[in-house]
């Protein structure tokens, strides 16, 4: 190999040798799953604690239509609409605490007969749901009621 070969291949090793090492560091994908999950955990904890949330709302709303069914069961005992309606009052203030996600300081109730018929007794059950944690999502977020209203209709005697 003549001197100006050897030159000309030094020369080019020189210049490519870093080129080279650049490129070779663009194939590298050793911190990829730090920046996806840097960028994906926010959404995945808002939406796991949104779920948390709405499960919480939904489990309220069920205890709650639970309650007004048990205490309309409670109030088929009662004879007339006096006596049924304490049965459901005794029923929600000595039961209604031991129901998930209900604080029974914030729970109303009416008991009245049914006004379409008369063999039929409603109960009617209000809760401020305020205290629950899913208000304290995004506020731009589309929320239910903060007020939970069930019912549940029993037939008053035989069948």
């Amino acid at each position: 190999m003549n001197k100006i070969d050897s030159n000309t291949v030094t020369l080019k090793r020189k210049i490519l040798r870093p080129i080279r090492a650049n490129l070779r560091k663009i194939g590298e994908e050793s911190g990829t799953s730090a920046v996806e999950f840097a960028l994906l955990s926010p959404i995945f904890i808002l939406l796991v604690l949104g779920m948390v949330a709405y499960g919480i709302y939904f489990g309220a709303s069920n205890s709650l239509q639970q309650i007004a069914a048990d205490a309309a069961r409670t109030a088929i005992a009662g004879l007339n609409q006096t006596e049924r309606q304490a049965l459901v009052a005794g029923f929600v203030k000595n039961n209604a605490s031991g129901y998930p996600f209900v604080d029974s300081g914030k729970l109303t109730y009416q008991a009245t007969d049914s006004t379409a018929d008369g063999n039929q007794f409603v109960v009617s059950i209000q809760y401020d749901a305020s205290n629950l944690p899913i208000w304290n999502l995004l506020p731009s977020l589309a929320m239910p009621q903060t007020t939970i209203s069930r019912r549940s209709t029993i037939r008053i005697g035989g069948i």
